[in-house]
């Protein structure tokens, strides 16, 4: 039987506990199919004393974690801390300059220092291992690693983010308000206080940005991502598309286009009949496009202690098994730099809410500019009326606006002219249409 693979675990918060306990349940079944056994040699927390529903005993304790990276003790260092500074890349880097397997969680970390910290791995010949980083216990990660490595993939794109799932799916099946949603998720506990990482669409930008480095071979570059959040969505435009045939989901996409790679995170409507629709509450889901293997979709937890806990152990398993690859594919020196591709330059439809001054005229100098830029509505719908004698801004009506197929920034330059014009109550809203299936 081969030596041990020795453990150190950094953070036992929900996802760590659950890494103890999956270890500790399956440690059999383990040993049986790797032919050696896994142990958790150290441990390091916030606090020690913390009530947890797992076992560390006979793990030696660390309070500081670039200590436990750099342990002689272990082979395996993983980071469950979390955040893009501080411990958790302080100890990142120690344990990969030690010559440590490093086993993360972390999507923050990796997307503004992933490549930087691929070259490490690569110079001392030790894994980086990211599976729990997208989508919780979906294999995205190996699927793009491992599976689909001799595929050339156009695109990948999903629902990458749970909380906004859940709200859209609240406001879309409740007819209730985003902030009465919002106010929910978080006494579940699927958003923070503090929410604006999830619903500005800044959490599925992370997840994104590697997604598409591993599918196009190109460096890491959050900020080149283009987001955009769902504060903005109303319970009035969920009812819209829905009267439409759509739903509205916040997706990230990635593809290859002639002007570079374009990645974006911003809601989008669905067809009701497609398969990314009908995935509710705080599930995941992501589709990969290959040359080859036509599209595959992955639906299932993304996020939760078991879930996230099962995609690390996965990885710890593949470096008991001795496999070892450069983190995002290719060697970090052949990864092509980022290039974004051209803005603006989308075809498709949108959808596009307008509150109109409700005054004779109005309408006509709304198509007049859509014309003026050659978008082609097809159809156009006036949802609702507000009538107050003497209101202040005037009385105005709700359209619903639905084009052709044309490129974002022609309809851009009609809304610019349309707001120019002052026959707007406030301010336009405009959503890509996703035929997908």
């Amino acid at each position: 039987m081969k030596a041990p693979l020795h453990l150190g675990v950094a953070g036992l918060g929900t996802v760590g506990t659950g890494l103890l306990q999956l270890l500790a349940s399956r440690r059999e079944h383990l040993e049986q199919a790797l032919g050696r056994q896994i142990r958790v040699t150290a441990v390091c927390a916030r606090s020690r004393a913390k009530p947890r529903a797992a076992s560390f005993d006979g793990a030696i304790w660390f309070d500081d974690p670039v200590k436990l990276a750099v342990d002689p003790a272990i082979d395996v260092f993983v980071e469950l801390i979390g955040g893009d500074e501080g411990a958790a890349r302080a100890s990142v880097e120690a344990a990969l300059a030690a010559g440590k397997h490093v086993v993360t969680a972390n999507k923050a970390l990796l997307a503004k220092h992933g490549l930087a910290l691929a070259r490490l791995a690569e110079k001392h010949n030790v894994a980086l291992n990211f599976e729990a980083a997208v989508a919780g216990g979906i294999p995205v990660i190996k699927m793009l690693r491992e599976a689909l490595a001799a595929n050339e993939v156009r695109r990948v794109y999903g629902i990458l983010n749970g909380t906004c799932n859940f709200i859209l799916t609240k406001m879309q099946n409740e007819h209730l308000a985003f902030a009465d949603v919002l106010k929910e998720a978080q006494e579940k506990g699927y958003a923070e206080a503090d929410p604006t990482f999830d619903i500005g669409g800044f959490d599925a930008a992370h997840k994104l940005a590697l997604l598409t480095s591993l599918a196009f071979g190109t460096a890491v570059d959050c900020s080149q991502i283009r987001v955009e959040g769902i504060e903005n969505i109303t319970a009035g435009d969920i009812d819209a598309a829905s009267d439409l045939g759509y739903r509205i989901k916040l997706l990230g996409m990635a593809e290859q286009t002639p002007t570079g790679v374009e990645a974006r995170v911003n809601p989008v409507l669905v067809p009701k009949g497609a398969t990314l629709a009908e995935v509710a509450g705080v599930t995941n889901s992501v589709a990969i496009d290959g040359d080859f293997v036509g599209t595959l979709l992955l639906v299932g937890p993304g996020a939760g202690s078991k879930p996230t806990a099962s995609a690390v152990a996965s990885d710890i398993v593949d470096i008991a098994r001795g496999l070892v690859m450069p983190p995002f594919v290719h060697p970090s020196a052949s990864l092509k730099p980022y290039k974004r591709a051209e803005a603006g330059l989308h075809q498709g439809s949108f959808y596009i809410r307008l509150a109109v001054e409700d005054r004779p005229g109005a309408m006509a100098a709304i198509t007049r500019r859509m014309a003026d830029e050659s978008v082609s509505l097809e159809s156009i719908v006036q949802r609702q009326s507000r009538h107050q004698a003497g209101a202040t801004p005037p009385a105005a009506a709700t359209v619903i606006l639905v084009t052709h197929e044309t490129t974002e920034d022609q309809i851009r330059r009609a809304l610019d002219a349309i707001v120019r014009d002052g026959k707007l109550t406030g301010k336009p809203q405009m959503i890509r249409i996703e035929e997908l299936e």
